[in-house]
C-alpha cells in the first residue's frame, strides 16, 4: 500500500541518486578546505542522515516512537520535503559548475547573490533541512528528530567552514556585503551582519 510514511523516503531516494549523478557536472576544483579540517561536519551530518533516514523504529514502538502521523498531514509532510529537496535543486542548477560536494573555490569562482542565493547564503542546506524537518515531523520517531537536528548542526558548520574559506578566497570586500544583506539558512530571519567569520 502506497503511504506518506513510503512515499517520503522514495522521493530521498531519487533525490539522492539523481544528487550523485549530478556531482559530474561541476568544474574542477582550483583550492579546497583539507579533508581533514571538514571531518567534523562530515561526521554529525553523516549520523544525522543515518539516524533520519535508515534506523527505522516500529509505529508505537515505545519508548522510540512518539506518535504515528494520519494521513492527511503525512502527505502535506512528503510536500514539504519534496519542496525542501527541490529548493535543492533549484539551487545546485542556479550554481551550475560552481557546484562542490567540499568546501572549494572553483577556477572564476565568484559570489552568486541571484535566485536562491538572494534568499540565503546556503539556500542547499537549507532545503535539506526542511526536507529533514518534516520527514522527522512525519517519522514521528525520537531518532528521526535526533537524525533532523543533527544534519542541521552539520550543514550549518559546513556553511560556516564555507564562509571563512569563501571570504578570504573572494575578498572580505565581495563576500561580506553578501553577507551583510542576505540570510544564512531562513529567508527573512534578519540579516546577518553581526555573524561574523571568527
Amino acid at each position: 500500500m502506497i503511504s506518506p510514511f513510503n512515499v517520503i523516503f522514495w522521493i530521498w531516494d531519487a533525490w539522492a541518486l539523481s544528487w550523485v549523478i549530478a556531482a559530474l557536472w561541476a568544474a574542477p576544483a582550483a583550492r579546497r578546505v583539507s579533508l581533514w579540517d571538514q571531518g567534523l561536519y562530515w561526521a554529525i551530518t553523516a549520523l544525522g542522515i543515518w539516524l533520519l533516514l535508515v534506523v527505522r523504529v516500529p509505529a508505537g514502538a515505545a519508548p522510540g516512537h512518539i506518535w504515528v502521523m494520519d494521513e492527511a498531514p503525512g502527505w502535506l509532510l512528503v510536500a514539504v520535503t519534496a519542496a525542501g529537496l527541490g529548493f535543492c535543486w533549484w539551487a545546485r542548477l542556479h550554481l551550475g559548475q560552481l557546484w562542490s560536494g567540499t568546501v572549494t573555490r572553483k577556477a572564476g569562482h565568484h559570489v552568486v547573490d541571484t535566485g536562491p542565493y538572494a534568499l540565503v547564503r546556503h539556500p542547499i542546506y537549507s532545503g535539506l533541512i526542511l526536507a529533514g524537518a518534516a520527514t522527522a515531523l512525519l517519522r514521528g520517531a525520537v531518532s528521526g528528530f535526533a537524525g533532523a537536528a543533527l544534519m542541521a548542526l552539520g550543514f550549518w558548520i559546513k556553511a560556516r567552514i564555507e564562509e571563512r574559506f569563501l571570504s578570504s578566497e573572494l575578498g572580505d570586500d565581495a563576500y561580506e556585503a553578501y553577507r551583510r544583506r542576505t540570510p544564512m539558512l531562513i529567508p527573512g530571519l534578519g540579516r546577518q551582519g553581526a555573524d561574523r567569520p571568527g
